[in-house]
């Protein structure tokens, strides 16, 4: 690959010859790069007679030199271009003015920290409006479809439930132990100093049942189903099958999103049951071993401190913090694209999006029961 130069009456010629393609164009893009911003003839003339092979690299270096010839004033000819040169060259300036065009003037200050600000804010408001679509959608079509042989399968539900709560009960028991035994050693251990080991049963009973029981199970759920939730939609839409759906006059909330809903609201509030339970066990185990305190003394110091009220605060929270999960995964889930990078960008919002939330709720119950104190 060649390139000569020559001046004559204030024009300036280039013979091209050789292949210009992407792996030989490395030698002579210092050399177009200096006659771009060094042009300063009249006119520059091309000669492509000699040129054998050139691709889409090519054309696209010898585009960007003579558009930057026409900008300092020169005009620009060709000799000997090829149907198939001549192609490639009509269908690089757009992708030129497209990538000047997006560079666009330097934003101001302003636009630079509040845009981002406005981007977030627009899209709270339309996540917002998805879930309560989505709620609304559940409720209507629960209400029109009772009693009827086609309204919501018993099935769906049993297999939603399977899937959410009884395979769930392994990681959710072994979780919740560890959390009650940790709670219970580093409580006995602080109040050791103050000889009032016993109230470690009191802190174990009230902060598990009122606070972290739901909180840490609600927490578990919306990393292990809520991203299932996600995916299994998002891989449907990925499908087109919601599309599918819609063709066949089906609403796919009442079929895909309900039955999820359902079996969470079900599930959750007897997988935090289960956490209570393992995760007193846990406590009792390592006062036992640790502070020697018997499984008899635990049980009737935790019946003295532990109020039914207690029992019921924590209890409560358990259905909307499942119904926040399922709606957060379902609108996460509508929303992927066709790509695979969609997809998973989909279903880590999904998690983070949910644990932010049931945090949250998890606080303003807390704000909402000390304001009526309860």
């Amino acid at each position: 690959m060649q390139t000569d130069t020559s001046g004559k009456d204030g024009a300036q010629r280039i013979r091209l010859s050789g292949s210009w393609r992407n792996t030989g164009l490395p030698p002579v893009l210092k050399e177009l790069d200096a006659l771009s911003s060094n042009f300063s003839g009249k006119r520059l003339e091309i000669d492509f007679t000699d040129v054998d092979h050139i691709d889409t690299s090519g054309a696209w270096v010898l585009k960007r030199m003579m558009s930057a010839v026409s900008e300092r004033g020169g005009e620009v000819l060709t000799k000997g271009v090829s149907d198939t040169t001549e192609q490639l060259f009509q269908a690089i300036p757009d992708a030129l003015k497209e990538a000047k065009a997006g560079s666009g003037p330097k934003r101001s200050l302003f636009e630079r920290l509040f845009t981002p600000v406005g981007k977030i804010a627009y899209a709270f408001w339309v996540d917002t409006v998805s879930a309560m679509n989505i709620l609304g959608a559940a409720v209507r079509g629960a209400q029109l479809k009772f009693g009827r042989t086609s309204g919501l399968s018993p099935a769906a539900v049993v297999n939603q439930l399977d899937n959410m709560g009884v395979k769930a009960v392994p990681i959710i028991l072994l979780m919740s132990f560890l959390i009650g035994a940790i709670i219970a050693q580093q409580g006995a251990f602080q109040l050791r100093y103050f000889g009032a080991e016993i109230f470690v049963v009191d802190l174990v009973g009230i902060l598990q049942l009122r606070e972290i029981g739901v909180l840490l199970t609600a927490i578990m759920i919306a990393g292990r189903s809520g991203s299932a939730i996600t995916a299994e939609i998002g891989s449907m839409k990925m499908r087109e099958e919601v599309d599918a759906l819609l063709v066949m006059g089906l609403n796919p909330v009442g079929v895909l999103i309900f039955p999820r809903l359902v079996a969470l609201a079900i599930a959750l509030p007897l997988l935090t049951i289960i956490a209570n339970f393992a995760a007193l066990f846990g406590a009792a185990v390592v006062t036992y071993v640790y502070s020697g305190i018997t499984f008899e003394v635990f049980l009737t110091r935790l019946h003295e401190a532990v109020a039914f009220s207690t029992l019921i605060a924590g209890m409560v929270k358990a259905p909307f913090m499942a119904l926040i999960i399922g709606v957060v995964a379902a609108v996460e889930g509508l929303k992927v694209g066709g790509s695979a990078e969609s997809l998973g960008k989909q279903v880590t919002a999904s998690v983070v999006k949910s644990i932010f939330v049931v945090i949250l709720m998890d606080g303003l119950f807390a704000m909402f029961y000390a304001s009526i104190g309860f």
